[in-house]
């Protein structure tokens, strides 16, 4: 799969924009026309505008029937992998901020309901059941354009992620280090839609090996209409990998509802992650 990403990510590098078309002397592909001109967001198929805010409360909720862990990391002695049953309910606040034209920040915060029931195959003394709720991650984005799109090349952006330490005691929702990702991705438009790839590097203070690959995803997105939004995309860290599918229903002239689908495709990703919320863009004056 790592394969198919980079695959991916050099042939819309190197795509020349008629590619996209058949006919040489038809009317040029509108490469912004499912997207707009905004910078892309961590949201997927979410785009910000210069001085635009994004507001998006939403809900998601977790379902795993073989989540992977270790009695130790709970307190228990046991340092052998075991496959329990993982649920938790998410409630959260995104907000993001366009700078300028090229640069956006991002603000992410949560509250989680989680429980862990432990495998039977697990002898240790770790409870049959471990719930832990409270805040849960806390983060910020800086994502900067560097390269935007032409007729003639792909678009280009990179960002640097930071996620704050808190509640180490927690495993089910804490974050016990320092953790920070950093990124690159090419976006291309064509007729028949937009497609992004995009790959990072994570650095985690409390893993064993601190740098390590991150998060890669291949990623399509169609307008099918004023109203109406498509989005799939394959995304992936480790051996983890997952099937994300997304409708976005634009009800209001700066407001949109997000319904979105995660299916975990690898026994280590999530079985089922729906996603509820609204997005509003609030226009900001000088």
């Amino acid at each position: 799969m790592k394969i198919v990403a980079l695959y991916t990510f050099l042939l819309l590098a190197v795509t020349p924009a008629f590619a996209g078309q058949q006919n040489p002397q038809a009317a040029p592909v509108d490469y912004l026309q499912d997207r707009g001109a905004g910078v892309s967001t961590s949201m997927f198929g979410t785009y910000v505008g210069k001085r635009e805010l994004i507001v998006y409360p939403f809900y998601e909720h977790y379902h795993d029937h073989d989540f992977e862990y270790k009695p130790e990391e709970f307190g228990a002695a046991g340092d052998a992998d075991f496959r329990g049953r993982y649920r938790a309910h998410e409630a959260l606040v995104f907000l993001a901020y366009g700078v300028s034209d090229n640069l956006a920040v991002e603000f992410e915060t949560a509250f989680i309901d989680a429980s862990l029931r432990k495998s039977p195959a697990d002898t240790s003394l770790l409870p049959s059941e471990t719930r832990e709720r409270g805040l849960g991650d806390v983060e910020g984005q800086i994502r900067w354009r560097w390269r935007t799109e032409t007729s003639n090349r792909p678009e280009w952006f990179s960002y640097a992620e930071f996620v704050v330490p808190h509640a180490g005691d927690k495993p089910l929702i804490g974050t016990p280090g320092v953790e920070m990702k950093f990124g690159t991705a090419v976006v291309r438009g064509f007729n028949w839609g937009t497609v992004t790839a995009r790959a990072a590097i994570d650095y985690s203070r409390a893993s064993s090996t601190p740098w390590d690959v991150g998060e890669y995803a291949i990623e399509y997105l169609k307008r099918l209409s004023p109203k109406w939004r498509v989005y799939v995309g394959l995304e992936g860290e480790q051996d983890e990998l997952s099937v994300i599918t997304e409708a976005q229903w634009h009800i209001l002239p700066h407001g949109f509802i997000r319904l979105n689908n995660g299916r975990g495709v690898t026994s280590k990703a999530t079985d089922w992650s729906p996603e509820l919320g609204m997005v509003f863009t609030i226009p900001v004056s000088k």
